[in-house]
């Protein structure tokens, strides 16, 4: 079933490629459908109570190079299950979407938004590094020729930027876990890419090659996520980006990076991940409140929303750095819910757009006179973005607080250290709720409230479209409300199900007092080594 997840859509982008373009969209949404149920056929085939446990649906490995250790590995825990599931929740949602936006060369673009979706499935089902990193680098290309063809005036330079930065992060990724394989390599004298061996294989790295290798890791998977300083690619590619291209981008592509530190950093490098957790949560909080104030000020709404998301994250990696359960919990909740919120968002933007061809909030605004459904959407979903009660980026965001306001007391038994964060990381992560609520209120009044203002000249011509959302548009936004309400109020399923897989990575952060004495008594990187290699000329 994993490889038929994967290999379905492959198919139907090469069936869209040589199609007529008249039957294109019919193709993608049908094609997109079929990965829906399949999605829904694996969540039911999945063993829901050993969600900890990897399960490969009924095939485990197609070898690829045998003589080197290269086979294509599937398996899937609840945590990964559930990204399958937002991702084939999203897949006719963006097809759909998109029927009267794109106009023109129907065909590659559905043929790529289909191959995007292959992508994305055989990262969350690898269980061996290459399948994993070849998937993983691949998204770029869809992204890269949708962001091209089909944004807005500045596309492409946000294109070759958003390449740029995701592909040079993504190739020092690959070198530390080359590094990885290359020392489990010397213990079992030959090479495995297998992720279970590896992970084996740096836990018992030395500190300093454990610190070395988070290096390179972070570098491209914090690029990903993006965590600041290195997001300065997303607000530019998500506002030129088509709104199908913002969606996959906000709901899925974002959630690889942090997945991937979930899957990779956590699990395989205890002792740095222990070391440097303070350091990569101080950066997760300035993201939180740097983009906030920035998003305070911006008049374009689709830049705003985009500079949300770097906000959002930071409260994603904050939970997942504060090492304990519930702070690891709630980032993967986060993960699924700002998916499904942050996409809604930009679909409604991108509705909008058609109507109006401006993003700015200074050029229309009031618009609940003339889209009361638009406008309910609009304030619901940005309602779930800030948090409210009762919708679903209440759980995940307390859930990452509250971890980082435990973090310090270890929850996996005695003897163990893990977390280092504490109350002040919580409280002043926690004044990046109160920025968020502003300028998302402030957006709203201005967007959706007061006297309406419409472009020069625009009068009521909509083009093909209504002045208010078309049932099509409708019954886009409102399986993504559902989600909303529904994870808002009842998250208990998919809280009790990962629960598992993340006590386990949890109790693999426990390390030694002795372990982590070794790894922080000294000032600097340079002593740091030094104590590692076990000589002062080393």
């Amino acid at each position: 079933m994993l490889l038929v997840l994967v290999l379905w859509p492959i198919l139907c982008s090469l069936l869209i490629a040589v199609a007529p373009a008249r039957q294109a969209r019919q193709l993608a949404l049908g094609g997109s459908l079929v990965v829906l149920a399949l999605t829904i056929v694996a969540a039911f085939m999945f063993p829901w109570d050993d969600g900890a446990s990897y399960h490969s649906l009924g095939l485990d490995a197609v070898p690829f190079l045998p003589s080197l250790g290269v086979e294509m590995s599937f398996g899937v825990d609840s945590v990964a299950m559930w990204l399958i599931i937002l991702t084939g929740f999203l897949a006719p949602l963006t097809v759909w979407g998109s029927f009267t936006a794109i106009t023109e060369r129907v065909r590659t673009y559905y043929a790529w938004l289909m191959a995007l979706n292959a992508a994305m499935f055989g990262v969350f089902v690898a269980r061996d590094i290459i399948f994993f990193y070849v998937s993983f680098e691949f998204t770029l290309v869809p992204l890269f020729i949708l962001i091209s063809l089909y944004g807005s005036s500045n596309r492409k330079f946000a294109a070759i930027k958003f390449f740029l930065f995701t592909f040079l992060g993504s190739i020092i990724a690959l070198a530390g876990l080359v590094y990885v394989a290359w020392k489990a390599s010397a213990d079992i004298e030959g090479w495995t890419f297998q992720i279970a061996a590896l992970q084996e294989a740096a836990r018992a790295m030395t500190a300093r090659e454990q610190a070395i290798v988070m290096l390179a890791m972070m570098a491209g998977f914090a690029v990903k996520v993006p965590l600041f300083p290195v997001h300065t690619w997303l607000p530019l590619a998500h506002t030129e980006a088509p709104t199908a291209g913002s969606v996959i981008l906000a709901g899925v592509l974002l959630k690889l990076g942090t997945y991937a530190i979930f899957r990779f950093v956590l699990p395989f490098l205890p002792i740095a991940v222990n070391e440097y957790a303070p350091f990569v949560a101080v950066l997760s909080i300035i993201g939180i409140i740097y983009a906030g104030l920035i998003c305070w000020v911006q008049t374009d709404v689709k830049k705003l929303v985009a500079y949300s998301s770097v906000s959002h994250l930071g409260f994603c990696v904050l939970g997942m750095f504060a090492l304990n359960s519930v702070g690891a919990a709630g980032s993967v909740l986060y993960m699924i819910n700002h998916g499904l919120s942050t996409g809604a968002l930009f679909f409604c933007i991108g509705f909008m757009y058609e109507r109006y061809h401006t993003r700015s909030m200074e050029e229309v605004g009031g618009l609940a006179s003339r889209m009361p459904v638009w406008s309910f959407f609009m304030v619901f979903f940005t309602l779930a973005s800030v948090g409210l009660p009762g919708l679903n980026g209440f759980v995940s965001e307390f859930m990452c607080l509250l971890g980082a306001f435990q973090s310090g007391a270890s929850d996996i038994g005695a003897g163990g250290t893990v977390g280092q964060l504490g109350p002040w990381y919580a409280a002043i992560a926690g004044t990046g709720m109160i920025v968020a609520a502003m300028y998302l209120l402030i957006m709203v009044g201005k967007v959706v409230f007061g006297d309406l203002r419409e472009p020069a000249g625009h009068g009521d011509d909509h083009g093909s479209l209504p002045a208010d959302l078309t049932l099509r548009e409708i019954g886009v936004l409102t399986p993504l409300a559902l989600g909303c309400l529904i994870l808002g109020v009842y998250p208990k399923p998919v809280l009790d199900t990962i629960e598992a897989p993340v006590a386990q990575v949890m109790a693999q952060l426990e390390v030694e007092p002795e372990t982590m004495h070794a790894a922080t008594s000294h000032d600097t990187i340079v002593k740091f080594a030094m104590q590692a290699g076990g000589s002062d000329n080393d």
